[in-house]
């Protein structure tokens, strides 16, 4: 399979990874074809990228490190928990978290589970769904990146709870945020952006005595935004007046916010995001957290088109996740012309050959051309 850009597609191509909702419902198939008309529905619902089918790669396998039944379960589960916690705040009934901590507990445990069995690359890219709610998708998303990344970093079993609790429930606070400017379609203004800014404060209140939860999930909730330099919020925190976690929750959020499809902003790749992170280094985020977040993530998902420093162009077929930067690829194109058969190369092997250019940039200049 391929992944490509929703504007490259062409009609009559098949695809070749089903697209779900949150409900775990099947919205298109395997093998559907994409019209015209499906392929602009994608456009309209986020999509700028997705999977076809393709004979050249049919062998591509895009392997996701936890499993799509502990995502759906997952997201299942904090959908529920997080609007049963936005209904008690309506009603002004008191915060308890004997119910949900045991619910979420599962979740990490399963979050766990999958990426200690699994020597991949995270690679979420590859999950083709459409959800109700960003929030609850993205509360996923980071406890994934942030426990990949504490995994990597070698934390016990007890900090890794402590670590995912705390990624699960950085945004819970955004229950307390009124629907209208949480679910805004578009970009917020001044005085909205600051009201969400109350979020990480109300996260910390509803936290911090919580009998069965710890306090440093509280912390997490509360620091995730702050920033090295104490250019971020609530309290303008420097250096190492935020804590460890929250430091790594915060390179989780930002990276996930910014791959994400969101209704005002389409997605960055990995590797954009990546750079993203890496241009705040020593300003925003920790140098050895980014690097270390680098290992653990896929930089370059499998089945993108990518042109090399040689010229040559490929095809992702597998991560490697001692060097990210340098996956294995297929050689699908040498000096402009198409090859056959063609061959893979494993560029750990080649470090003098660099991945230069993705489908994103391919596509632009091909359109600007």
């Amino acid at each position: 399979m391929r992944l490509v850009s929703i504007r490259s597609v062409t009609a009559g191509s098949k695809l070749a990874k089903a697209i779900y909702n949150d409900n775990g419902q099947v919205l298109l198939f395997e093998g559907a074809e994409l019209t015209n008309r499906v392929l602009d529905r994608l456009s309209q619902l986020g999509f700028t990228f997705i999977y076809i089918q393709d004979e050249r790669t049919d062998d591509i396998e895009v392997e996701s490190v936890v499993r799509e039944e502990t995502k759906r379960q997952a997201v299942k589960t904090i959908k529920a928990e997080f609007q049963a916690i936005a209904d008690d705040i309506k009603l002004k009934k008191a915060f308890n978290s004997d119910h949900f901590s045991k619910d979420f507990s599962k979740v990490i445990q399963a979050i766990l589970s999958d990426i200690k069995k699994n020597e991949n690359a995270l690679a979420i890219l590859s999950d083709m769904f459409v959800y109700d709610s960003y929030i609850f998708t993205h509360s996923l998303n980071v406890t994934v990146y942030t426990l990949g990344l504490a995994v990597e970093l070698g934390f016990n079993d007890k900090q890794l709870m402590d670590i995912g609790m705390g990624a699960l429930l950085h945004d819970v606070g955004k229950m307390a945020i009124p629907v209208e400017v949480l679910n805004k379609p578009g970009r917020l203004n001044n005085e909205e952006f600051r009201i969400i800014q109350t979020h990480a404060r109300a996260g910390f209140d509803m936290l911090r005595n919580a009998p069965n939860l710890s306090l440093l999930s509280a912390h997490c909730a509360y620091q995730h935004h702050e920033r090295l330099d104490g250019t971020g919020y609530p309290q303008g925190l420097k250096g190492n007046q935020i804590h460890y976690y929250a430091k790594m929750i915060a390179i989780a959020d930002v990276f996930d916010a910014v791959t994400s499809n969101r209704i005002y902003r389409k997605p960055m790749l990995p590797h954009e995001g990546l750079e993203l992170l890496y241009s705040g280094v020593g300003k925003q985020f920790d140098q050895a957290l980014v690097e270390a977040f680098r290992r653990t993530i896929a930089v370059y998902p499998a089945g993108i088109k990518v042109k090399l420093s040689d010229g040559r162009m490929a095809i992702v077929v597998k991560q490697n996740k001692q060097l990210s930067t340098h996956p294995v690829v297929r050689i699908m194109e040498e000096n402009d012309k198409e090859i056959s058969p063609s061959y893979d190369v494993d560029l750990m092997e080649q470090l003098n050959v660099t991945i230069v250019e993705t489908e994103t940039t391919l596509v632009a200049s091909s359109l600007i051309g």
